[in-house]
């Protein structure tokens, strides 16, 4: 098929010169080669197309025919060429952006609602899921994921956009109705409200930030829950504690509802990261789109335990 396809834009060129060496010279080719093309075309078709003299070339009824359809494959071609260009240079077409829903709607709708009103060539889904999502499957341009290890891969390119630590947090009014809590043995008389998608949820290692003491528990759980959302709310009416990220409650510490258990002592610290496939050519709507994420997560309020990923 590709034989064939170059061979009619040989014959359209011949055509278009009048002219087998015409046709050579702007094609880079021998003029031989040129009749060689023309000939395989005319016997696979089974048909003349040039009425060949030593003074001119004309073509024949079938010829004219044909020459018509070379033309609009020619076009086609440049169109296509066109649009990949705008594809791999503009701000146009698809992006899939895969993401958890606690994520999606706490910052990435923030981070890139702007951005988005302004290019209106681009058609963006937001692929919300807890699960990890294969790129290559779901053909997700940029994957939003928390991470606690950096795994290496020969097939994403891993850009950091913030390092995030957990942290305890529970209501105002359970921690008053209940035992205190100044170690974090003190744990152990508390009831946890675990995100059970987290891989060892029950488990805690904690350092103290001025000694470096560590201590590793287990703690027991009634209630659980695979959403960060509702393990929020459930932590707001008072039902225990709950372990998560800062970026989730930095508005409720900030307001009250939420105060943070054991702030001397630190919980491991987790990176968010934009992953997106390694390729040659990176089309221009995927750099732009991180840069607009960098930007969101450089800029958000600081304090003890957010820092922007170097």
């Amino acid at each position: 098929m590709l034989d064939q396809l170059r061979s009619m834009g040989v014959f359209a060129c011949v055509v278009e010169k009048s002219s087998f060496s015409g046709a050579a010279r702007d094609l880079g080719i021998t003029t031989s080669a040129v009749s060689q093309q023309i000939r395989s075309l005319e016997q696979e078709m089974e048909v003349t197309l040039l009425h060949r003299s030593t003074r001119k070339l004309s073509l024949t009824e079938a010829g004219q025919a044909f020459f018509y359809s070379c033309q609009e494959m020619l076009a086609a071609a440049e169109r296509g060429k066109i649009r990949i260009n705008e594809l791999r240079d503009d701000l146009v077409g698809d992006l899939r952006i895969a993401t958890t829903p606690e994520l999606g709607a706490t910052h990435l709708v923030p981070a890139l609602s702007h951005w988005v009103s302004a290019h209106r060539g681009l058609t963006v889904h937001f692929e919300a899921e807890n699960q990890f999502i294969d790129l290559i499957q779901e053909r997700i341009d940029i994957a939003i994921r928390m991470c606690s290890k950096l795994e290496e891969s020969n097939n994403l390119l891993i850009t950091p956009l913030a390092r995030v630590d957990q942290v305890l947090v529970a209501s105002p009014s359970y921690l008053n109705q209940n035992l205190p809590i100044s170690r974090p043995e003190d744990l152990v008389n508390h009831d946890l409200i675990p995100i059970n998608i987290m891989k060892n949820y029950q488990n805690f290692s904690f350092e103290h930030g001025s000694t470096g003491e560590t201590v590793n528990l287990e703690m027991k759980h009634r209630l659980q829950t695979n959403n960060v959302f509702v393990a929020k709310s459930l932590c707001q009416s008072g039902h225990g504690i709950a372990r998560l990220l800062y970026l989730d409650v930095q508005k409720e510490l900030v307001n009250g509802t939420l105060v943070e258990a054991l702030p001397e002592w630190k919980l491991p610290t987790y990176t968010l990261n934009a992953m997106t496939l390694k390729r040659e050519q990176q089309p221009m709507k995927i750099h732009r789109c991180l840069d607009a994420l960098k930007q969101y997560f450089g800029q958000l309020p600081g304090g003890r335990i957010f820092q922007e990923a170097s």
